[in-house]
């Protein structure tokens, strides 16, 4: 395989549907959409299901919406399992909270054409995201790398990203393509999202695709604004014209009902052909096993 397309929903949190069934039909509006152009795996962003408080129980208290949102998790999957068979479409149904011995997740699932169901917790919470007054939610302990169509992939959900760490933990697996579905309320949150995703693509030599919810959740008690675009981003080199922008559309609030959705192309030949050697100064897994720090 020399080209896979991929699709990028920045899914409108103003959508407000009325149910779950309604929310999956929405959905599938998109899994469509990147079925007709050509793609082979659609990404949705985190927290996504947030647009679903729209119907909420009428007085349910902030520090109750992530277990009502695992609940309309829990019931939103089986109807959106059957999609990327029927489309031939694998969907990254963005994130939602989901209950587990441990505590609540924030979890990516990914629904594969070939019938996976690979799941992806948050690593790095936000301070909000932990909060004993607010989301109450557990960190992941797995880093998850898989493949896909023949790709090697992983999953960093928005503030992983922008964590090194966990960079150096990908460094030695030979990704193709990394997926980085997001939630920010402000420019400064999408630029250090979107950033940070531009230089894991110079790190690691290959793919990352970014995506964030914009608009505002009709039941929102704690998201006023989102702000975000969607992206492919490749390493800085001259095969890819420099910049290491393959796609992206420009951010944006979502008030006026705006709702990017890019199709983009991941050059797998080209990538793997640079990881393999051919990369201007790319020096691989590098370790800096032999550096010491000296503070004076």
């Amino acid at each position: 395989m020399s080209d896979y397309q991929i699709a990028l929903w920045s899914f409108n949190l103003g959508r407000a549907p009325e149910s779950v069934a309604g929310f999956a039909g929405q959905i599938e509006e998109g899994v469509k959409r990147a079925a007709d152009a050509g793609a082979r795996l659609l990404i949705l962003p985190e927290y996504l299901i947030e647009c679903c408080l729209a119907f909420k129980p009428d007085g349910l208290p902030p520090e109750q919406e992530m277990s009502f949102l695992a609940s309309v998790g829990a019931d939103l999957v089986p109807l959106l399992k059957h999609l990327p068979e029927k489309h031939g479409v694998s969907l990254l149904a963005g994130t939602m909270p989901v209950t587990t011995a441990g505590g609540i997740t924030n979890t990516a699932v990914l629904l594969t054409a070939d019938g996976r169901d690979i799941r992806q917790d948050k690593l790095c919470l936000t301070p909000f995201e932990q909060s004993a007054d607010t989301w109450q939610l557990t960190s992941g302990t797995i880093l998850r790398v898989f493949e896909l169509d023949g790709l090697k992939m992983a999953i960093l959900i928005c503030l992983d990203v922008e964590m090194p760490a966990l960079s150096c933990l990908l460094a030695g697996h030979d990704l193709d393509l990394l997926l980085v579905p997001s939630m920010t309320e402000k420019p400064s949150g999408y630029y250090r999202v979107f950033g940070c995703a531009r230089a894991r693509a110079v790190e690691l030599m290959c793919a990352v695709a970014v995506c964030g919810v914009v608009g505002t959740s009709k039941g929102t008690t704690q998201n006023d604004t989102n702000f975000s675009g969607a992206a492919l981003y490749l390493p800085c080199e001259e095969e890819f014209g420099h910049s290491g922008v393959a796609a992206e559309i420009p951010p944006t609030d979502g008030g006026g009902g705006e709702e990017p959705f890019l199709i983009a192309t991941v050059p797998l030949r080209q990538l793997r052909e640079l990881r393999s050697g051919k990369a201007e100064v790319w020096p691989g897994a590098w370790t800096a096993e032999h550096v010491t720090v000296s503070a004076d």
